[in-house]
């Protein structure tokens, strides 16, 4: 490989260096560019790679304290030049600032609403009342709307949807919000300039939920292939213990201002949204999909498959098959059963075969109206002690032991309502631990699926393990792995019918694996140079890389790293805020000539055992830096972005 030496070439090549965004394109301005530089004219894209930081230390405490970037992209091109782009986090707001609102006026960025579209105020401190916002932005898509049209926009329109998973705690420090508040959308109008890709936030929209019951935890999140987002709603509140359900009650009364008004039966679903071209969106929940603990939704290139993370404990690989293209309302689910050879062995020459149970075929319309008619009693009986009936089921689901029988006729109702508990009853392997984001590889057909942690359910001997389940490890690796998942069509489900499919996973390997250790200076219990607790997961096609980041509890911070399923270089990106996740992940190959790697955090200064070595000097400089804590980041990667600029 070759560098340019001549003097113009390096100050255009410094110049690339300081676009604040990761151009991959020869098209436009980059090949203008390029040229300047003394590229040939047919010099073309062909491959990236990422340099790796280092972790960050308490010899430089500010840096553990916010999101730090230390390492470089590198492109290399067809004529063997280099292209080092230094790489760099861009927030388009701090959750809790004054933004432009797309209807006048401001509005606070990732602020709550009651199903009126009410402001949701927190009263925990008398005289200092305010609305509640976020602490927590999870799943954001980037994408274009045709014919858009949003004032103060003077380049490219440009729109990323993000959704917020919940708030931490009240402003008093003390009284815990997590689940209690309905979780809001927003969808961010973004002035892209066409000469640089550089994104500026112009105005934010929240999106109205009320006509699909509001929203419950809302998690990871991806782009489908026509360009809507697709949210999540995790850990499904569970119908049989409602009454007792003192975070659901709270949720009600928060959105519905009646403690007993919310139906637990219209929470656990995938909602869809759709972005118009004023910078507003519409939502609808897709009732079919299953009601699980969805963490992210990867639609197929086909259009019509749907891999869905299931992030609870007995959890399951589910694949939802749409009838038609481009449209979630119908289709099929489907859960897996693991054959023989399961293991979380990176080494392993082979995967673990997997097949699929058909649950049902449903509409979304048909299953809504059950939700809406049905108690969870009319559905089946439950039982949490063994009652020595043999017309009842052991099962082991959502990491308790129950004995259920169903009610006649009510299969399809259980299988869309009581998802969890029906794949076991049918005989789905429900033995993973929080399977959290997915992601696809189209050219070689093969899906991601990350499990935060290996431990309980998949362990041989665990209580919450079931024997002869395919899924069972003789020792917990707290750390976590990420699965691989080949994808083949022509496949039949377990009753022998054929599945519609040519997107279907066929067996599960790990590629992956985080390591375990003592606890290190710092207090990291997992090795700070692999991945540790993978959570969101996305795939670059163009770069060849699986981004991954973290939702640790072993890693003292959490980081972002990006994988090379070429050369199987893993690559420290970026560090987030001690005691935050990193999450939003999204990898953008091309919009309008540019690339784009989105990222988010949450809830910094989320402290926990692992932090008490740093906790003492990392405190006070989260809670300058966030809001005291109740601010977090939504933003992207971008180079540089205080590098010269030419002429």
């Amino acid at each position: 490989m070759t560098s340019a030496s001549i003097p113009s070439r390096r100050q255009a090549l410094q110049f690339l260096a300081g676009i604040p965004l990761l151009p991959l394109t020869t098209g436009g301005a980059a090949a203008a560019l390029l040229t300047a530089c003394g590229g040939g004219d047919d010099a073309s894209y062909v491959s990236t790679a990422f340099t790796s930081m280092a972790a960050p230390t308490l010899a430089n405490p500010a840096a553990m304290a916010t999101n730090t970037v230390g390492s470089t992209m590198q492109v290399t091109l067809s004529d063997n030049s280099v292209k080092s782009y230094a790489l760099a986090y861009q927030p388009f707001f701090i959750t809790g600032d004054s933004v432009a609102n797309v209807k006048g006026g401001q509005i606070l960025a990732g602020s709550y609403y009651d199903i009126n579209n009410q402001p949701i105020i927190d009263t925990s401190v008398a005289g200092k009342e305010r609305q509640f916002f976020s602490d927590a932005p999870d799943g954001t898509s980037l994408l274009t709307v045709p014919n858009a049209k949003v004032d103060g926009v003077k380049g490219n329109h440009v729109f990323a949807v993000v959704q917020f998973e919940y708030t931490t705690w009240a402003q008093d420090g003390k009284t815990d919000m997590y689940g209690k508040l309905p979780s809001p959308i927003a969808v961010l109008t973004l002035d892209q300039d066409p000469n640089t890709g550089k994104l500026a936030l112009v105005k934010y929209h929240n999106v109205d939920t009320s006509k699909v019951h509001g929203l419950w935890i809302t998690c990871g999140a991806s782009l489908s292939p026509w360009g809507t987002h697709l949210s999540s709603e995790e850990y499904e509140p569970d119908a049989f213990t409602i009454a007792g359900n003192t975070q659901f009650q709270a949720y009600s009364k928060n959105l519905y201002g009646d403690a007993s008004r919310a139906n637990p039966y219209h929470y656990g679903h995938m909602p869809e949204v759709t972005v118009n071209a004023d910078g507003t969106a519409s939502i609808k929940k897709h009732f079919c999909m299953g009601r699980i603990s969805h963490e992210l939704v990867q639609v197929m290139p086909d259009q019509r498959t749907a891999l869905m993370g299931d992030d609870a404990t007995n959890s399951a690989y589910f694949v939802f098959v749409a009838d038609k293209e481009k449209d979630l309302s119908s289709g099929t689910l489907y859960a897996a059963k693991v054959g023989a050879g399961f293991t979380v062995d990176a080494k392993a020459t082979a995967g673990a075969p997997l097949t699929w149970i058909k649950l049902g075929s449903a509409n979304s319309a048909e299953i809504e109206a059950l939700a809406n008619t049905l108690k969870p009693t009319d559905i089946m009986t439950v039982a949490t002690t063994n009652p020595n009936d043999a017309s009842y089921t052991r099962i082991v689901a959502n990491g308790k032991e129950e004995w259920i029988k169903l009610k006649p006729g009510m299969e399809k109702a259980a299988a869309f309502l009581e998802t969890h508990r029906y794949a076991a009853f049918v005989g789905a392997s429900m033995g993973f631990t929080k399977m959290e984001g997915t992601t696809v590889n189209a050219k070689d057909k093969i899906a991601y699926s990350a499990l935060q942690n290996v431990q309980t359910s998949m362990v041989a001997g665990n209580a919450l393990n079931v024997a002869g389940n395919g899924v069972s490890v003789p020792k917990a690796i707290n750390a976590g792995a990420v699965m691989a998942l080949n994808l083949r069509g022509g496949q039949k489900d377990t009753a022998g019918s054929n599945i519609n499919s040519e997107w279907m996973p066929v067996d599960t390997k790990a590629l992956l694996v985080g390591e375990d250790i003592s606890a290190d200076a710092l207090g990291n219990t997992a090795n700070p140079n692999t991945i540790g607790n993978p959570d969101n997961l996305k795939f670059s096609e163009k770069m060849r890389t699986l981004f991954i980041g973290e939702d640790s509890g072993q890693h003292v911070n959490n980081f972002l790293w990006a994988y090379n399923v070429d050369t199987k270089q893993l690559s420290r990106l970026m560090s987030i805020p001690a005691g935050g996740e990193s999450t939003g992940l999204h990898a953008v190959d091309e919009i309008n000539g540019w690339t784009y790697i989105m990222s988010n955090f949450q809830h910094a200064g989320d402290w926990g055992a692992i932090h008490n070595v740093v906790k003492p000097t990392l405190d006070p400089l989260i809670i300058a830096n966030y809001k005291n804590k109740a601010g977090a980041a939504v933003g992207y990667l971008t180079a540089t972005p205080s590098q010269p600029r030419l002429g």
